[in-house]
């Protein structure tokens, strides 16, 4: 697949692309990442991409023009059209199931925001939908960017050594599945007892259905501890109520 990123900060993404999966990702031809300097579509030798909001607010606003050429070029270069997603603080919250549909483009075009934002025609007739990373202010679009491209080409088929790490991690189980929604469980390696603090002794009994048990209900735990948020009654089996139960109990003893 393209990601194509609209910038007026390239350079920002000569470090984020040259690392881990992202980089052999490339190597391998699986993902194609192209970086577009906002300022090459303007067409004043100031090479102007924003100017002040109508209305006497502060700050300052990205225009319409050089971000529709940009688009309108780089569509046309392929002639696959390409699915344009604007960073923006207003967006829908991206999420795992996001990333998996995203993983499923040809092509992914995404505009970096600054300052105080983005002229609105950009947003209702340019882009094909708005999206937040998180409910905070960034500077701009472009750390959402890398974000993005890296959540994303990490499900590409052969873009991790182990294609079952992308399904057992956080967020990732299938929708209807009772493990969906829920965080990763905890993890440990060698050695195992660390100043005092031991391994489960689960994990070393070899009973691979035990650590599968046990995984299965640490990682319920890990979710109600940290994000209490993720867990809807009305989609927790028998055996998640009772252990939410248990844990409701243990809080308030």
């Amino acid at each position: 697949m393209r990601i194509e990123i609209v910038t007026i900060f390239p350079e920002f993404f000569a470090g984020p692309f040259e690392h881990g999966i992202l980089r052999r990702a490339r190597q391998a031809g699986l993902v194609q990442l192209e970086v577009h300097d906002l300022r090459q579509f303007t067409d004043d030798r100031h090479r102007t991409v924003d100017d002040r909001p109508f209305g006497g607010e502060e700050g300052m606003v990205l225009k319409p023009e050089p971000l529709f050429r940009a688009v309108e070029q780089i569509r046309g270069q392929a002639g696959d059209g390409g699915r344009v997603i604007l960073l923006s603080a207003q967006g829908r919250l991206f999420r795992q199931a996001r990333a998996a549909e995203f993983a499923r483009e040809r092509k992914l075009i995404l505009l970096c925001g600054r300052y105080e934002g983005v002229d609105e025609r950009v947003a209702e007739h340019l882009a094909d939908e708005e999206i937040s990373i998180g409910d905070y202010v960034l500077s701009g679009g472009e750390l959402a960017a890398a974000v993005i491209a890296d959540a994303v080409t990490r499900l590409l088929p052969g873009a991790l050594g182990n294609e079952a790490s992308a399904v057992r991690e956080s967020f990732a189980a299938a929708a209807g599945e009772s493990e969906a929604g829920l965080l990763d469980c905890p993890h440990y390696t060698r050695p195992a007892e660390f100043r005092g603090l031991p391994v489960p002794e689960v994990l070393l009994s070899g009973d691979h259905q035990r650590i599968r048990n046990w995984r299965r209900r640490m990682a319920f735990e890990k979710t109600w501890k940290n994000r209490p948020d993720l867990l809807e009654r009305g989609k927790l089996d028998a055996e998640q109520c009772q252990w939410l139960g248990e844990l409701e109990k243990e809080s308030v003893r």
